[in-house]
């Protein structure tokens, strides 16, 4: 089997050559960020979300998105000592971000559901999700709107919040991935010396 070559800085060789081994290895990484991903939409979808609104859901959200922070510090950590930094900061975004994304929407849908008022049209649990993707992308279509001072503060906390995601979450997690490359470098042995010859003076 195919291993990389010390010195390679991610799934490519020196020459930056693709083998089979790497493409594994990447596909592992791709498929593991999926899984997570899907089940987290999955279970967003199965939960029991029927209560009303209240303290108690802005407390969640606060304890999910300070969970949220502590998985960011602890995957900092974990990628600067991963034997694959670039792979593994790939990995921690696409698990951390539908995380981020998922506890906006389930606060939207129960947001709405409570107070069906607060939004242009009722949120169903797509449209909760919907309405997350298109503030978190800053696409804005205009078809969702928040119409309460309420509502506009939590979409303007998720605006907040994406800022602080796109800016300084990611900027974290792929200068982690750099640092850990940089340890790798350090630790390979030095090129050997190239042994005189003949013709060496």
């Amino acid at each position: 089997m195919d291993r990389e070559p010390p010195g390679a800085s991610g799934p490519w060789d020196r020459a930056g050559r693709v083998t089979r081994q790497d493409r594994r290895l990447l596909a592992g990484y791709l498929l593991r960020s999926a899984i997570v991903a899907a089940l987290l939409t999955a279970l967003y979808y199965v939960a029991p979300l029927d209560g009303g609104f209240g303290l108690r859901d802005i407390a969640l959200l606060a304890l999910g998105l300070a969970v949220f922070g502590l998985l960011v510090v602890r995957q900092v950590t974990a990628i600067t000592r991963a034997e694959h930094p670039r792979l593994r900061a790939l990995q921690a975004v696409a698990t951390a971000v539908p995380l981020y994304l998922l506890l906006f929407s389930t606060t939207y849908y129960l947001y709405a559901k409570a107070l069906p008022q607060s939004f242009s049209e009722p949120l169903s649990r797509t449209d909760a999700l919907y309405f997350t993707m298109t503030v978190f992308a800053t696409v804005g279509f205009g078809d969702i709107v928040p119409l309460t001072g309420d509502a506009r503060a939590l979409t303007t906390g998720q605006m907040a919040g994406n800022l602080i995601v796109v800016g300084v979450v990611a900027k974290a997690l792929f200068g982690a991935a750099e640092a850990g490359m940089r340890r790798r470098r350090a630790a390979l042995p030095p090129p050997e010396a190239h042994p005189p010859g003949d013709g060496d003076p």
